[in-house]
């Protein structure tokens, strides 16, 4: 209970003193995007790493050297906790920006620091919205900005079960022509949603597989790259539960 409250306690803190400094933030970006960027990204990193601590969790990072850091990425994760963002964005290699569905759009002073992430919103119920969210991720990867996805859609609650992927998120990396870089989370969903509502000490791993190139995948394979991503990123998830 008490992690519970300290987390939330911060997170409403965060949010509210933070106004000020989006302000600042806003100001800056009018001068340099890129500065405003980067210093988003350095304060939601902080805020990131002290929810992280307060959380108690234990986490082990496998492969971050697998991490391109010359170019723009696409992320591509299982999806196990709300803490599964958490516990990533610190590992980004330069900046990032996570789709999410569009409900989040709405939580106020939350989307404020979102959009400063470069962060895009899906509307899963509007194709044309939906292609529109893809087009910019595009758009981003190439301008130097990488993306992460979580291409199952929603979280999954069976332990054992990792969902389907949606093929359409792969088209972001293949017009794109960047990299896709696994993200393989094990056991996070026990810092929080396995007893809900209480956050309890956790061992977790996320482990960051071998930059995947379409170009260089057999072509076969190249036209189910969801499923192909989605085969690498189980055999991990097995692989690890053992070293939870």
């Amino acid at each position: 209970m008490v992690r519970l409250i300290l987390v939330a306690l911060f997170l409403i803190l965060f949010l509210i003193l933070s106004i000020p400094i989006m302000l600042i933030e806003w100001i800056i970006g009018k001068f340099n995007m890129d500065l405003k960027s980067k210093s988003s990204l350095f304060i939601v990193n902080c805020a990131f790493n002290v929810i992280k601590f307060l959380s108690g969790a234990k986490i082990d990072y496998i492969g971050l050297d697998n991490i391109p850091k010359d170019t723009a990425v696409m992320y591509v994760g299982n999806h196990r906790s709300f803490f599964d963002i958490v516990f990533t964005y610190p590992k980004v290699a330069g900046l990032t920006g996570y789709i999410s569905k569009k409900e989040i759009e709405k939580v106020p002073l939350l989307n404020v620091w979102m959009r400063n992430l470069n962060c895009l919103f899906l509307d899963r119920d509007n194709i044309k919205e939906g292609l529109k969210t893809i087009l910019t991720a595009i758009e981003q990867i190439k301008s130097g900005i990488s993306i992460c996805i979580f291409p199952e859609g929603t979280r999954s609650e069976d332990e054992n079960v990792i969902l389907p992927f949606h093929e359409g998120s792969f088209k972001i990396a293949s017009k794109a022509k960047c990299p896709i870089v696994p993200v393989t989370l094990n056991n996070c969903d026990a810092v929080f949603e396995k007893h809900l509502p209480w956050i309890k000490k956790a061992h977790v791993i996320i482990e960051y597989g071998k930059p995947i190139y379409i170009d260089e995948i057999p072509k076969e394979k190249q036209k189910q790259i969801g499923s192909y991503v989605h085969d690498i990123i189980l055999d991990t998830y097995n692989k690890n539960k053992e070293l939870v």
